[in-house]
């Protein structure tokens, strides 16, 4: 763990396992909320700013998920996204399987993934940007087996940048998708996404960086969720 780019929270008492975890956008998230977060990705993360563990998600869930307060999965959205319609690569399908892995813990949970996968999902819930004052527009559907809402969502007003370019005043939202990107566009997506601590320094790997942002939750979205779970925990338990 980083110490410089964990921020300070209030502990709650309770843990979250972060699976197909990935940089730990949702991880901070639930951090700032108050978790303690533990990590899994079948690949090294070596910016994951908490606990890790190299391993299958899935197989993890199924052996050791009973053991948290509450499981979060982001399986791949590679499957799912309308870039796959064009590019006709094979990618795994599964947010099926890490459904059943999380049921049968009989934990809570929560499974993220982008819109073109809500026929997957049961009765997601949609979280975008502007939500929490980000400036980007980036919908991501979040299932759970408790009750979970969503804060008020205005219309797109606000002007994107083309993929690969800067804000600027007249477009001030950026569009966050993968391509060959420089330096200062990855880290201004990573400062969009409020996510600093994979901000690419001189001599960093720029790709990788890139694809952590490409691919990340805003920390934003699980603190919104790590808070709605925990007043539900505190209700049930007065």
């Amino acid at each position: 763990m980083n110490a410089r780019v964990v921020p300070l929270r209030k502990p709650n008492g309770l843990r979250v396992l972060d699976t197909f975890c990935c940089s730990g956008g949702m991880a901070m998230g639930f951090h700032l909320a108050g978790y303690d977060v533990t990590g899994v990705d079948i690949t090294p993360q070596p910016h994951y700013p908490f606990a890790f563990i190299q391993g299958d998600a899935i197989e993890y869930i199924r052996a050791h998920g009973h053991e948290y307060d509450l499981i979060h999965g982001s399986p791949p959205c590679q499957h799912y996204t309308p870039l796959n319609a064009y590019n006709h690569k094979t990618y795994p399908d599964l947010i099926a399987p890490t459904r059943a892995a999380m049921r049968s813990t009989g934990r809570p949970y929560v499974i993220e993934n982008v819109e073109a996968a809500a026929p997957q999902l049961h009765n997601p819930a949609l979280l975008c940007g502007p939500m929490f004052r980000l400036p980007i527009y980036r919908h991501r559907l979040f299932e759970t087996n408790w009750h979970l809402t969503a804060p008020a969502h205005d219309q797109h007003t606000a002007l994107c940048t083309r993929n690969g370019y800067l804000p600027t005043p007249h477009r001030p939202f950026m569009t966050i998708t993968g391509g060959r990107h420089s330096r200062a566009w990855q880290n201004a997506a990573a400062d969009a996404m409020g996510m600093s601590w994979i901000k690419v320094p001189s001599g960093g790997d720029i790709p990788l960086g890139i694809r952590e942002v490409c691919e990340a939750i805003p920390p934003a979205y699980s603190q919104w969720i790590g808070h709605q779970f925990l007043t539900l925990e505190r209700t049930a338990a007065a």
